[in-house]
């Protein structure tokens, strides 16, 4: 089962070029914070590009260059970091188009005696961190280009393994650089960043059952349930 289907980024245009050294493609106005990020949304994401790192949108769910129906991106969302180089839709995309999500939490649900109870996982120290990601580019039938993203996910830490078997894949900041340097293709390099992330630098607490649609986005989302 697929795992990180949803994510808040809460941060400020300025906050995220100031946290990933990038520079926004796009005017401030057309960003906005998310409490609810969901699948098929445009999100932020940093590429690099000419030796600078830039600040863009990316469509959620990645849509191969060859594919013929768009709508194969509503099924890759997610890559799990074990096969992304052999699977055909992602092993073009792991050694030459890779790009940083991010975000300030995520959510994943408990599920237990047939409930869905949803989960805010953080960091601790309640800061931006960026999810591992693929970008490519796919042509419309009209000749019009689509840029699209998916999110890498590995095997829970001891934290999330309480609720399910898979997290999305946090970078460590000092391993930022190297995922987003395109000169760097070789599995044996990039695979070792893919590891889960410290549980001791995370935490998690139930929130309200409205996060379940993603038509709700507002800051209530982030409350700890009563």
């Amino acid at each position: 089962m697929w795992t990180c289907g949803r994510y808040t980024l809460t941060a400020s245009v300025n906050e995220l070029e100031e946290r990933f050294h990038a520079k926004a493609s796009f005017p401030g106005s057309e960003y906005a914070k998310s409490y609810n990020v969901a699948p098929s949304q445009m999100v932020a994401a940093v590429i690099s590009a000419r030796g600078q790192y830039r600040l863009g949108f990316l469509k959620w769910g990645l849509i191969p260059s060859w594919a013929k129906d768009p709508k194969i991106g509503h099924k890759m969302i997610n890559a799990r970091s074990e096969t992304v180089f052999q699977k055909p839709g992602f092993r073009e995309a792991v050694k030459r188009r890779r790009c940083l999500i991010p975000a300030d939490s995520f959510f994943e649900w408990n599920r237990k005696d047939g409930t869905r109870a949803p989960m805010r996982i953080t960091l601790k120290n309640g800061g931006i961190f960026a999810m591992a990601g693929l970008w490519e580019k796919w042509t419309d039938q009209e000749g019009n280009p689509v840029f699209t993203c998916t999110i890498l996910t590995t095997k829970a830490n001891r934290m999330m393994a309480k609720i399910h078997d898979r997290m999305p894949v946090i970078l460590r900041k000092e391993d930022e650089e190297k995922w987003l340097d395109s000169t760097v293709t070789e599995p044996g390099r990039l695979l070792p960043l893919l590891a889960q992330y410290d549980s001791d630098a995370m935490e998690m607490y139930a929130v309200s059952e409205r996060v379940n649609s993603p038509k709700n986005n507002f800051p209530e989302l982030l409350l700890p349930k009563n």
